[in-house]
């Protein structure tokens, strides 16, 4: 993996014949199991090494193209899919899509907010962010890795800030509604405080007291012991009076 001059991010990677549960020996030797996909191409199972892929993933994103080689042939491609488990987060699978560097697609890019809001900043209201990315139009090379807004012209309530007021390039267009709103300012919202009563209220069935013991556990056992003494008495105190 190597970012040049020139931006181009390149990502070496070898056919991969391993699949299905076998993958996760693949692994455990340190290589990502991925595929290379895309329009009018037959699908490329692959594998990278984790520590190159992360470097890539760090630079790239999922908006910048990854040059990756594969032998003696190279795949402009975009990040499409990483796979992690649900538990560990650790990484399970990586999917390339294919494009052409000739042809524009459309793919959601991050909004990075610049600035101070001088509403913010004075107290006078919340700044709410209603989009956090932006759907955008673009040849591959050409999509941005963020897109800036600067929130300095936000001074008092009900100020917004609209997709139709982002300065326009000449790389890509943006595809959402000129009117939708990125952010705006809002009154403050009033918190009502409620008293503290969890003094006052019993502990909960089944909690654990302050030495990690079952409370309610405990309970039913001490009721146990209670019980079978008060058994024994009364059997006791039957017997003499029969006698």
């Amino acid at each position: 993996m190597e970012k040049s001059k020139k931006e181009k991010i390149t990502l070496s990677a070898n056919v991969r014949d391993v699949v299905g549960k076998k993958v996760k020996k693949l692994r455990e030797s340190g290589k990502l199991p991925g595929n290379v996909f895309g329009e009018g191409f037959t699908s490329q199972s692959i594998w990278v090494l984790f520590p190159d892929f992360l470097k890539t993933y760090k630079l790239a994103g999922e908006t910048q193209v990854v040059y990756v080689h594969v032998g003696s042939d190279e795949y402009p491609t975009l990040i499409d899919t990483v796979q992690k488990h649900p538990i560990s987060g650790d990484l399970l699978h990586v999917d390339f899509k294919k494009v052409s560097l000739k042809k524009k697609i459309e793919t959601e890019v991050p909004i990075v907010f610049t600035g101070e809001s001088v509403a913010v900043e004075k107290n006078k209201g919340d700044m709410l962010t209603l989009k956090d990315v932006l759907l955008v139009r673009a040849l591959p090379d050409a999509i941005p890795t963020q897109i800036d807004v600067d929130i300095s012209v936000l001074a008092e309530i009900d100020d917004e800030i609209t997709v139709a007021t982002i300065k326009k390039s000449d790389d890509f267009e943006i595809v959402d509604e000129p009117e939708t709103v990125i952010v705006r300012i809002a009154e403050h919202k009033e918190e009502s405080v409620e008293p503290d009563t969890t003094s006052e209220l019993p502990e909960a069935e089944g909690e654990e007291g302050a030495d990690g013991v079952d409370v309610e556990a405990e309970a039913t056992t001490e009721g146990e012991k209670a019980t079978e003494e008060t058994d024994t008495t009364e059997s006791h105190e039957s017997s003499d009076e029969k006698s």
